[in-house]
């Protein structure tokens, strides 16, 4: 199969999606833009699979074709749910609809995938599959919250990732290293590198409401789990010497009583007044509170490559963020951002400190110019073009970027 013979015939390549994220009709004005930008890829049509926002299932046409399965109320239906129904749906639109490439947003899902091309193989059907890695899956879900039997749940998982990888043509990472623990799994697979999607403009068009030289305040994007390591945020902030600072916690409770806890803490530490707990908002208010702010702060144990910390540098604001996972990849020390030592109160209080002393004017416009640079709506775009034709070449083809604006991709060299 090649693309430029699928493309001379006038077919397009069939792409189909395979995710567990959650999607409403209408979309959100963030999800809308991102499959309207690849459902403009030249020579493609897309599906995707996914979860709808409640308990009925869903079929309908928003840029791309939307096939969204119920979401139950507890986890374990949805994990039946989604191996069970989402297997069926992918082998028949794999068979019926000759689908071309699978993309499977992360590990485990493609084991539902590596079993769809399986599938189409035995009738003369043999979709690519693309495993994307987007975190440190091994561990990222227990650090989320506290799951049931988890050795049973571990040794689930990493059985489906293994298929998965034994079986995929292709591996989408976002940072150096989620690319390190792909090629644990599938040294050979050849890979290609970019950052998950951000509706960036508002981010890029945001003036500043003061500047930053002149802001106080604090602000945590992310959502509100023990992964996240807000309570080590909280007691650095609690011993840092400017009491008019304000800390605001941006995001959605998702883990409830890590949430209830941190709001104990707060009242523990005398600080509830100059704390606020904001709750999930739109991507406009969220470059609103980074516009106003000193620095954003993202004291993580676990991450992928955070794209928040790119959004919060495009509004001219440093960030301090942890020194794991693909954090490095963006923060340069001291020069546009600060990195921290995870898991380490001590270490955060130090560096909020520095962000009140040093030149941070110098550092923020640092900051907004390598964000600015990083990333693009085009250069999204270019690396799924970019995916699925070394996709569609396979295993015996790896892709080493050419220009300023090449897409970072690699197979075991990197």
């Amino acid at each position: 199969m090649s693309h430029s013979a699928d493309s001379g015939s006038g077919r397009r390549l069939q792409v189909c999606w395979l995710s567990s994220a959650r999607y409403r009709q209408p979309l959100d004005s963030t999800s809308a833009r991102k499959w309207q930008l690849l459902a403009g890829l030249p020579g493609y049509a897309i599906r995707v699979i996914g979860f709808a926002a409640s308990s009925r299932a869903r079929h309908f046409h928003e840029h791309v074709d939307f096939y969204l399965l119920p979401q139950l109320p507890l986890s374990p239906l949805r994990y039946l749910t989604f191996f069970v129904m989402a297997s069926l749906l992918l082998g028949w639109l794999t068979i019926r609809r000759r689908v071309d490439i699978i993309v499977a947003q992360s590990p485990f899902e493609g084991g539902v995938g590596a079993w769809a091309k399986l599938l189409g193989r035995l009738v003369g059907r043999a979709p690519r599959l693309i495993i994307e890695n987007h975190n440190n899956f091994e561990v990222d879900l227990f650090l989320q919250r506290r799951v049931p039997l988890p050795g049973f749940y571990r040794a689930m998982m990493m059985a489906c990732a293994r298929f998965a990888f034994r079986h995929a043509d292709a591996a989408r990472v976002v940072s150096s290293t989620t690319a390190e623990r792909s090629r644990f799994f599938a040294p050979q697979l050849p890979q290609v590198r970019f950052m998950t999607w951000s509706d960036t403009d508002v981010f890029r068009q945001t003036p500043r409401q003061m500047p930053v030289e002149q802001a106080v305040d604090i602000v945590y994007a992310g959502v509100l789990r023990p992964g996240k390591g807000v309570h080590h945020l909280l007691d650095a902030f609690a011993k840092l010497d400017h009491p008019q600072a304000r800390l605001q916690l941006v995001g959605a409770p998702a883990n409830a009583d890590y949430a209830a806890a941190l709001r104990r803490q707060t009242q523990e530490l005398g600080i509830s007044q100059r704390v606020q707990f904001v709750g999930a908002v739109s991507q406009r208010r969220l470059a609103g509170y980074f516009a106003a702010a000193r620095v954003m702060v993202l004291p993580s144990l676990s991450e992928g490559l955070p794209r928040v910390i790119v959004e919060a540098m495009m509004t001219g604001t440093p960030v301090i963020g942890t020194r794991i996972s693909g954090i490095p990849d963006i923060i340069q020390d001291g020069e546009n951002s600060l990195l921290i030592s995870p898991d380490d109160a001590d270490d955060l209080l130090r560096a909020l400190r520095q962000i009140y002393a040093l030149d941070v004017a110098a550092m923020a416009a640092k900051a907004r110019s390598f964000a600015l640079d990083f990333f693009s709506p085009n250069r999204y775009a270019a690396g799924y073009q970019q995916l699925f034709e070394t996709a569609l070449r396979g295993r015996a083809t790896s892709v080493e970027p050419s220009g300023p604006d090449a897409i970072d991709s690699s197979s075991a060299r990197e």
